[in-house]
């Protein structure tokens, strides 16, 4: 067998294979140029090979990448205050992925239910959402096809329909043990679904009654990628519970869930921990990628041209019925048409340009921060005329 035969084959990979980076650009082996406006699923918000994370990696890789948490880790300490600085919450643990986090929140959740002598406590999700692929987060996550053959499923969860409040303060009447809920701001996975301006006020206002915890599953829309630093700020609000990944380590493995107020106290040692999770290497990383967004301005700059990029889909697809809707905050962008479109991904590929599909019939873009005014304009020329010339 071959080297890719010997891979599990939890992917059908793209006939293509990048060795080198740059910027918005992608290279693969044969030295072609691709702009990307995927980011790796959000995750190099910085853009590839960014200088000041590159330093940070090989200065931090020179001197220290491994301890054990049993031990005090400086850059942790420095990262969770630059976190705990820009979300305003408080106390922060560390983890090597965005599923790992969110383990961490719904063990918070549960912990929180236990001391308040819930014997069975229960966490709102809703459905079309994603929280990763652990048993308990496909569990909470509403895709049966992600769940599907991985039965029996983890207990504890109650779904309800995504932006529907009056769904939750129906739970709220009729159930004694419901002690979170766990919510994407914007869905990501689900296709770029953006709820009512108000629906985040209200889920704080009915946790705040019921004494639950708000828990916000920020690994997409986080780090700056709505236009603010994280989404539940443009709410003028502050969760218990938020969970991070993907942008936070520009491409290093990192996740983290930061806690504010009651939820913050709640873990004690011996409740929960990680190997790897918050290792100098990884925290290092991460303190460039905050540094650089704060010093780059790199929110507004997100907003800016997400604005710019809806308004050019808006002016170049104004006359083609098949487009649905054309959505997003900041760099969270989706393309929704009255038809399925996977093929559009292996379209842009020929045109080198890397985007996605989700939900069957929505393209997802998910550029750098750092993009140009220009790479931004022609993202939207390149994906205009492929969905133009694919509906017509």
């Amino acid at each position: 067998m071959s080297g890719s035969d010997h891979l599990m084959k939890t992917y059908a990979p793209l006939d293509v294979c990048f060795d080198k980076g740059e910027g918005v650009y992608l290279y693969d082996n044969k030295g072609a140029k691709y702009l990307d406006a995927l980011s790796g699923i959000a995750v190099c918000g910085l853009g590839h090979a960014h200088p000041t994370v590159t330093r940070a990696i090989q200065n931090q890789a020179e001197k220290l990448l491994h301890t054990s948490n049993l031990y005090c880790i400086q850059n942790q300490q420095q990262l969770a205050d630059r976190l705990c600085n820009v979300s305003k919450m408080d106390r922060v643990f560390f983890s090597n992925s965005g599923a790992e986090a969110n383990e961490a929140a719904i063990k918070l959740a549960r912990l929180h239910g236990h001391n308040k002598n819930i014997d069975n406590p229960s966490i709102i999700v809703t459905e079309s959402s994603f929280h990763g692929r652990t048993l308990a987060t496909l569990t909470a996550t509403g895709n049966r096809k992600v769940q599907a053959g991985f039965e029996p499923l983890v207990q504890g969860f109650t779904r309800a329909p995504y932006n529907d409040i009056e769904a939750i303060k129906s739970i709220a009447k009729n159930s004694n043990n419901t002690v979170a809920i766990l919510v994407e701001p914007i869905q990501g996975e689900g296709g770029i679904r953006l709820p009512d301006d108000n629906y985040l006020t209200e889920l704080r206002a009915i946790c705040d009654e019921n004494d639950w915890l708000l828990m916000l599953d920020e690994i997409q829309t986080g780090m700056g990628r709505t236009g603010a630093w994280f989404a539940f700020q443009h709410n003028n609000i502050i969760p218990d519970v938020m969970t991070l990944a993907k942008g936070l380590g520009n491409g290093v493995p990192i996740g983290a869930c930061v806690a504010h107020g009651k939820a913050a106290e709640l873990f004690q040692p011996g409740n929960h921990g990680s190997t790897f999770g918050g290792n100098p290497l990884m925290c290092a990383a991460a303190i460039a990628v905050i540094d650089t967004i704060i010093e780059d301005n790199l929110c507004q700059r997100a907003d800016q041209l997400g604005k710019r990029i809806r308004e050019g889909f808006a002016t170049q697809l104004s006359e083609l019925s098949a487009v649905k809707s054309i959505r997003g905050k900041g760099l969270m962008l989706g393309i929704e048409l009255d038809r399925d479109c996977p093929e559009l991904v292996g379209l842009a590929l020929q045109q080198n340009c890397l985007i996605n599909v989700t939900a069957g019939n929505v393209v997802r873009l998910l550029p750098p921060l750092i993009l140009s005014d220009q790479q931004a304009d022609n993202i939207v020329d390149i994906v205009s005329k492929l969905i133009i010339d694919f509906c017509n």
